[in-house]
């Protein structure tokens, strides 16, 4: 199975929809949810694990942009959790380092899509 331009481009929309339902938890508009911030539950945890790793898991952008999921999670997860306990105003101060670990990611699955011979 070779992964396609759209496949990458349905990561994308994952990556930002992920942002999206973050800031609705930093500014109150719904309740955070324990799988937003497991990698295996999470839609772009998922589509790494189940697309990409199977065809290029050894390739060392894959290792990257795994960490690099996980610590966005990680940290989106403390932010919450920041909300959570008052601290409302820092939580989303939060938020660019969310934006540097997506970019990242960006960068990453970019790498990705030329190894795997796919320019969206």
């Amino acid at each position: 199975m070779d992964i396609t331009a759209l496949d990458f481009q349905q990561a994308r929309i994952k990556q930002v929809l992920f942002k999206s339902r973050l800031r609705s938890v930093l500014y109150g508009v719904r309740e955070a949810e324990p799988s937003l911030f497991s990698l295996r539950e999470n839609p772009l945890g998922q589509w790494l694990h189940t697309v990409v790793k199977p065809k290029y898991g050894s390739q060392p952008e894959v290792i990257e942009i795994e960490r690099a999921i996980q610590k966005m999670l990680d940290t989106s997860q403390k932010l919450v959790t920041q909300y959570q306990r008052g601290h409302i105003e820092e939580s989303r101060a939060g938020l660019e380092q969310v934006d540097v670990y997506s970019d990242q990611i960006e960068k990453l699955l970019q790498k990705i899509e030329l190894t795997s011979g796919n320019r969206v």
